[in-house]
């Protein structure tokens, strides 16, 4: 048994990933076996890419009935967190329905870049295990095209032309629409935090 399992959706980032976490001493398994990720002492999906191919991809290793039934902790990175939602306007796809809301596309607006790659301050909206020990300072990375509501599951929002989701916990599934393995000691420290869960 692993005690860190990368789900291997197809996403871009999973071996910065599977290296960040190796940087804080964890040698985590990049893994499509339903089995084992269901042994696993904690689930981490990445994802960088499309939701229509990132769904296609958790249906054909048999994970869309799973992960949302999981009881150990589960991260969610970037479009992996956006696949926890209900649906993504993206490939009009309907995800895995763990967090409510769907993912929209960014707007379109004079002086606002689509997709929003960069440094962006996150807004703390309440208490969350994940963000334990960053202040009000905390910057982390970006790189997306849509973006999830604030709504209730939201534990940390960012603003990109108005406020989106950054942060998002459902009791215990987390969620990061930046990339933790890109965002220097913030992002670091948010894995060590999912690591200690």
């Amino acid at each position: 048994m692993s005690s860190v399992v990368l789900v291997d959706s197809g996403g871009a980032n999973i071996g910065s990933v599977k290296y960040a976490l190796a940087r804080l001493g964890v040698e985590a398994e990049i893994c499509a076996d339903a089995e084992e990720i269901q042994r696993a002492a904690k689930v981490i999906m990445p994802g960088v890419g499309a939701a229509g191919a990132g769904m296609a991809r958790l249906r054909e290793h048999g994970l869309t009935e799973l992960i949302p039934t999981l009881t150990q902790p589960v991260l969610g990175i970037c479009l992996g967190m956006q696949l926890m939602f209900e649906n993504s306007e993206e490939d009009n796809t309907p995800a895995l329905n763990i967090f409510r809301g769907g993912a929209t596309r960014l707007p379109d607006r004079p002086g606002l870049r689509v997709p929003h790659m960069g440094w962006n301050r996150l807004e703390m909206v309440k208490p969350c295990a994940l963000l334990d020990g960053l202040g009000d300072d905390a910057y982390a990375y970006f790189v997306h095209s849509f973006a999830l509501p604030v709504n209730d599951d939201t534990v940390a929002s960012a603003l990109h032309g108005e406020a989106f989701c950054a942060v998002a916990q459902r009791d215990n599934f987390y969620g990061t629409q930046f990339h933790p393995e890109r965002s220097a000691g913030v992002g670091a420290k948010i894995l060590e935090n999912f690591l200690s869960l």
